[in-house]
């Protein structure tokens, strides 16, 4: 190649090298990836528990875990502009939620909700915003799915953009929460409506989300799993999936193996809250008291041995009688219903953390 062409050409390439996007990938140091408490030990891979587990966890477990309900990324950039770009292979959908909440993922910029992005119907998501007119240094929040696995391929920002890291949550450690379909998310409209991400919202806090639909069932390698973790405090919501008995043996298993584990980290116990079911069937109303039963007595009788960082939250605060339109289907809460449940349950987990009153609304 004569010195002439070698010049032009380092010249075109120096050029192209110029005028590149900057591009974050799965495994981008600059990309904060929250609400994934193992992502380090299988990333890139958008799971909620390690592949290590996979053996020992029920299968309905660890399908459920593939989606990534609660994950995020997080990240503060001065581009105008957001492109994303990601994979999602399960198509299909559910009757009683929505395709963004399902597939989809939530943009929020400087604390407020933005705009969404959901797959077409091979399962491609490819979605730009506009994050501002001017270049200055936002928050940017993204959440992923509640109800389907996703690959990222990239996120797109401005030429040169600057990326930093996000501004630090009120606490270091997250809140993390255990339970059913209605801690996985089911059925909110958008994937940062769900109540863990309300709540946490409000409170600036950190969070994960370990609701398993239909599979909350409090097994032992599930509640080993969940102490493996190192929260701030742990949500138990899981009084939907087993029947009364089962709920009154698995309580305080799983009890018993956070506390070995951690013996001072605060426990919210939560009880059912109202189905509407309860109107019209003595049955389904004697079901739901004997696991409220069950959920108070535990934690009156592990207060009276000593242990005062253990709290029952009443799923009525929650969601009461006279609030069961916040339903879908007469159990599963809407976006509406999931707002509900944040507001019962936030006076008990900022009590439980010491925080003070919430001010101004930060997205995390």
């Amino acid at each position: 190649m004569s010195c002439r062409r070698f010049v032009l050409l380092a010249g075109l390439l120096a050029f192209g090298l110029r005028a590149q996007t900057v591009v974050l990938g799965p495994g981008s140091p600059e990309l904060h990836v929250a609400g994934l408490g193992w992502f380090s030990e299988d990333a890139p891979a958008l799971r909620r528990l390690p592949t290590r587990l996979k053996g020992g966890l029920p299968t309905a477990v660890w399908g459920l875990a593939q989606h990534p309900s609660g994950g995020r990324f997080r990240f503060r950039t001065d581009s105008t502009k957001l492109t994303l770009v990601a994979t999602n292979s399960d198509t299909s959908t559910m009757h009683h939620m929505t395709t963004v909440g399902q597939s989809g993922f939530d943009l929020y910029v400087d604390g407020r909700y933005r705009n969404s992005a959901w797959p077409d119907r091979e399962g491609l998501i490819r979605r730009e915003w506009n994050l501002g007119k001017e270049r200055r240094m936002r928050e940017v929040l993204v959440y992923l799915p509640l109800y389907k696995g996703v690959a990222l391929g990239r996120i797109s920002l401005d030429e040169g953009a600057k990326v930093e890291a996000p501004s630090p949550f009120a606490l270091p450690k997250p809140v993390v929460f255990y339970g059913s379909s209605i801690t996985q998310g089911g059925c909110a409209e958008n994937p940062g409506l769900s109540y863990p991400a309300i709540v946490c919202r409000s409170l600036d806090l950190d969070f994960i989300n370990l609701g398993f639909s239909g599979a909350g069932l409090g097994e032992q390698p599930v509640a080993d799993a969940l102490a493996e973790l190192d929260p701030a405090a742990y949500v138990l919501d899981f009084w939907a999936n087993p029947s009364p008995e089962i709920f009154e043996e698995a309580l305080p298993r799983v009890v018993d193996t956070l506390r070995r584990r951690h013996p001072t980290v605060p426990i919210l116990v939560v009880g059912p809250f109202w189905f509407p079911a309860e109107d019209g069937s003595p049955e389904a109303h004697e079901v739901n008291e004997r696991k409220r039963a069950t959920a108070r007595g535990l934690v009156q009788a592990r207060r009276k041995a000593g242990d005062r960082r253990i709290s029952f939250v009443d799923g009525r605060e929650m969601i009461p009688q006279e609030r069961s339109s916040g339903l879908v289907d007469g159990v599963h809460p809407n976006s509406l219903g999931f707002h509900y449940c944040a507001e019962g349950l936030e006076p008990h987990l900022r009590g439980v953390l010491r925080l003070p009153k919430p001010g101004r609304t930060r997205s995390r």
